[in-house]
């Protein structure tokens, strides 16, 4: 079971949102079932304009390994979904990688009488 912790940088996020995030994060040991910790950060990025920017930075702890993405949007759900997603594919890619490191070719036994 993975560790969850959510951080929210100059406000209080709510318990819905924070609920929502874990769910979807829950959703990646689908993928992978070797995650150790997930770290979810939350920001309110200036822009300029009246609407303040929302900023989700994930970094997930795997063995060996981190993956890190960070995404931005106009609510703090999109921004988690889509880099939700986007440590799906990157999770995805690790495994590829990896089940493919061990694999070379087996020698042959030859008898020789």
């Amino acid at each position: 079971m993975m560790k969850i912790v959510v951080k929210s940088v100059d406000f209080h996020a709510d318990t819905k949102l924070v609920a929502y995030i874990e769910q979807k994060l829950s959703r990646l040991n689908r993928y992978f079932d070797k995650m150790i910790q997930a770290d979810v950060h939350l920001k309110l990025q200036d822009t300029g304009g009246r609407v303040r920017e929302k900023l989700v930075e994930i970094r997930l702890g795997i063995p060996g390994n981190d993956l890190i993405d960070k995404k931005s949007g106009k609510t703090f759900e999109t921004a988690a979904s889509a880099a939700i997603e986007a440590l799906k594919r990157q999770i995805v890619r690790h495994k590829e990688k990896t089940s493919m490191h061990g694999r070379g070719v087996e020698p042959t036994i030859i008898d020789q009488e």
